[in-house]
């Protein structure tokens, strides 16, 4: 299968201030605040949930096609992302504007004061799939990630009038949609994403029952956080699967975007469903156990152990194939 991923594509600027925010606010002069915070240190990490899921699909082998927009500082980056197995050739420059950006400085309390730039993002609307899938030889699902609503909804009504399978997966959008909105990018979709939190959030601004979502959806896909993820399809017993034993918990961010990734990559293959949803939970581990949502190394053989060890020699022996 050839799977497209449309989303954001950003980096993030993270800061570290040694002192106190609080102890730098006067309280009678908030509505005059002028302050400059010199920090310790600066990391910068490649990010947007597209990014993201197409960095773990490229490090399993499924060359994926990245869909979104950028600035003209993109170059590092994309070297980075072909470097690792994904088609950045379709992803759109933007002439005025710079990739998306999310700027943090942490006191040492860890509050947080940050600022996210959504820039050339904006841009992503402008993309046409038909043109992507023509170069490609045609695509087999369109994941539909969060990035500009507007391209979201045109991505998804593209999707529709084509006739291609599509994946909705509202993440971090999902707060500034109302019921209608949901609904429509939702019916129809061949999977539907989500987290626990999220799927009750869905039910409860479209007004839907968890079993008229099933109706019209393929398969609904809801991560359950150290407790997996189920998979449902309507008139089928739910699918569970748990996750393999961390060696360590170093940062959760970027854990949603891997589990997507490896699932993608298990459709992508021809796997049932089962088999998909493990891949991601064995994706997802790695990435909880790395600072950084790219940071982490896909090692076959340890990757192969430990897949083993939390799933069996059956389900080894159906992935083993796909990632030599």
């Amino acid at each position: 299968m050839r799977i497209a991923v449309c989303g954001s594509i950003a980096t993030d600027h993270l800061m570290t201030f040694p002192g106190r925010f609080a102890d730098q606010l006067v309280g009678d002069q908030l509505h005059t605040v002028s302050l400059s915070f010199l920090v310790d240190d600066l990391e910068v990490r490649r990010g947007g949930v597209a990014a993201n899921i197409c960095f773990g699909m490229g490090q399993l082998g499924a060359a994926p096609v990245l869909v979104g927009a950028v600035g003209a500082d993109f170059d590092e980056y994309r070297a980075w992302l072909d470097r690792h197995g994904v088609d950045t050739s379709h992803v759109r420059v933007s002439e005025l504007l710079h990739t998306a950006r999310f700027v943090c400085t942490t006191d040492a309390d860890h509050n947080q004061i940050g600022s996210f730039y959504s820039g050339a993002m904006s841009e992503a609307r402008l993309i046409e799939l038909k043109t992507i899938a023509d170069r490609v030889g045609g695509l087999d699902l369109v994941h539909i990630g969060a990035d500009d609503p507007e391209a979201m909804r045109r991505h998804t009504e593209e999707c529709r009038t084509r006739g291609i399978p599509f994946a909705a997966d509202f993440s971090q959008q999902l707060a500034r949609m109302d019921g209608e909105e949901i609904r429509n990018l939702a019916d129809g979709a061949a999977y539907l994403f989500s987290n626990e939190y999220e799927k009750a959030l869905i039910e409860s601004k479209t007004g839907w029952s968890a079993d008229e979502v099933l109706r019209r959806v393929g398969t609904r896909v809801t991560t359950l956080g150290a407790r997996g993820v189920v998979v449902e399809r309507a008139g089928e017993p739910e699918i569970r699967v748990g996750c393999p034993e961390e060696e360590r918990k170093a940062d959760p961010t970027g854990v949603g975007d891997a589990f997507r990734a490896g699932f993608l990559s298990g459709i992508a293959w021809g796997a049932r469903p089962e088999r998909a949803a493990q891949l991601g939970c064995m994706l997802a581990t790695l990435v909880i156990e790395t600072v950084g949502t790219q940071e982490y190394e896909l090692k076959r053989g340890s990757f192969m152990d430990r897949f083993t060890k939390a799933y069996g020699i059956e389900a080894a022996d159906e992935v083993r194939d796909h990632l030599s």
